[in-house]
């Protein structure tokens, strides 16, 4: 047989008919033609995908094209109980991700070599006066309100230890939280303007 003769046209083509089941099937045995559907069927959306989550066109192709690699490698793990297309959805999201965490870890070269981690003068004396607007809004509040602001964010106590120790319902505890945030917040909008 002459390497370089073509297969019959009808050949490449009856498979294009396939159900994509039967081409995932024909695919995992070596069928080139199915594997190729796959490829021209998939890699948009893999490539879609991936673009939801880069800025950069190179970068979605990149995914993309790292996704199908991952797909084809993975063939046989696939599952017909789920869609091909949310399989491949899911790898092209996970390669995404994968690219984003890698890229966001700091190698040891870009680590300073002194960290001045003392606040300076200004933010000290910042942070004393945002201390002392907390503590005069806090005081300014009505006691029931303090009282669980208090409990909740100074001893750390859950919503239904508030209950418990107040006698009151849950639902009560958790209003006055809300109305307490919610006065807190104005009173240090006011001093803030």
């Amino acid at each position: 047989m002459n390497p370089q003769r073509r297969p019959p046209l009808e050949t490449s083509f009856s498979s294009l008919n396939l159900d994509p089941q039967e081409h995932i099937r024909r695919a995992r045995n070596g069928d080139q033609a199915s594997l190729a559907w796959i490829a021209e069927t998939y890699t948009p959306l893999a490539y879609r995908t991936a673009a939801r989550f880069t800025k950069s066109d190179a970068d979605s192709r990149d995914i993309a094209h790292d996704s199908m690699l991952k797909v084809f490698t993975r063939l046989e793990q696939y599952s017909s109980d789920w869609r091909f297309s949310t399989w491949v959805r899911t790898i092209a999201k996970n390669t995404a991700l994968d690219l984003i965490r890698k890229r966001r870890k700091l190698s040891w070269s870009e680590v300073p070599d002194v960290a001045d981690t003392e606040p300076t003068a200004d933010q000290t004396l910042e942070r004393q006066q945002v201390r002392e607007m907390v503590r005069t809004a806090l005081s300014e509040l009505p006691p029931i309100y303090r009282e669980v602001l208090e409990m909740h964010h100074f001893q750390d106590l859950k919503y239904r230890e508030i209950a418990s120790s107040l006698d009151i319902p849950i639902g009560t505890v958790m209003n006055r939280i809300f109305r307490a945030r919610t006065k807190m917040r104005s009173a240090l909008a006011d001093r803030a303007a």
